[in-house]
């Protein structure tokens, strides 16, 4: 008998043995697979059984990743979590500013996944409440926007204001991936785009402020040639 808290869960994949690998890894989880082998499929089980996440294949072999979720996002924000091979950064740096929510690497692990599809979901339940979150807690952190000040525990932590901008940018979306393009077009403007010198210097100096060991951040994560990801 389903469980009365099952979530359904769209798969768009068409190798299979990644599929059965994704039933299994959310067997006895929260979630209910449906699973899609193409993108029509795709789109078909998106349209009827309504489910509140889409993991996307970025090669299928009737479209392309990222115009499956230019197509989506033109009438449906349901969080879509891109399922990409090693070596395609540019393709997940595409797909993220196309509207995807975030990514796995294959191969994946179970925890990975199910954390990853968990963040999503609070943040899309988030975005449904209207709300905006004039205070910001990411773990220990604690950012007020309005008042304009950083706690890190009981400790309060200067910042510059584009140190502040950038770090109300990462908390915005805290267990993601931010891709470089769009940090830079957030806090500098969008004709710092291909500035990326910028924000690997004011990223360390975050991390200067953030992190226990610098040089080996927890908190502030690097997506190779993606871009960052604040820890939660």
């Amino acid at each position: 008998m389903p469980r009365a808290t099952e979530i359904p869960i769209l798969a768009v994949e068409d190798d299979a043995a990644i599929r059965r690998l994704l039933g299994a890894a959310l067997k006895n989880s929260p979630f209910k697979l449906i699973e899609a082998e193409t993108a029509s499929e795709g789109i078909d089980a998106l349209i009827n059984r309504r489910p509140e996440l889409m993991l996307l294949d970025m090669v299928l072999p009737d479209s392309d990743g990222v115009q499956i979720i230019k197509s989506v996002r033109e009438w449906s924000q349901v969080p879509i979590i891109i399922m990409s091979a090693r070596g395609e950064d540019y393709a997940k740096v595409t797909a993220l500013e196309a509207g995807a929510d975030d990514y796995v690497t294959k191969p994946f692990s179970v925890a990975e996944l199910v954390a990853r599809i968990q963040v999503a979901l609070r943040h899309a339940a988030g975005r449904g409440s209207g709300q905006s979150e004039p205070i910001l807690e990411v773990g220990d952190l604690t950012i007020n926007v309005p008042a304009y000040e950083v706690h890190l525990g009981s400790e309060r932590i200067h910042l510059t204001p584009i140190e502040f901008r950038l770090l109300v940018a990462l908390a915005k979306h805290a267990g993601r991936v931010v891709t470089q393009r769009q940090l830079l077009n957030e806090v500098w403007g969008p004709e710092y785009n291909e500035e990326a010198q910028y924000l690997r210097v004011y990223v360390g100096y975050l991390r200067k402020k953030l992190e226990a060991k610098p040089g080996s951040p927890k908190r502030i994560l690097t997506e190779a040639r993606v871009g960052y990801r604040l820890a939660v």
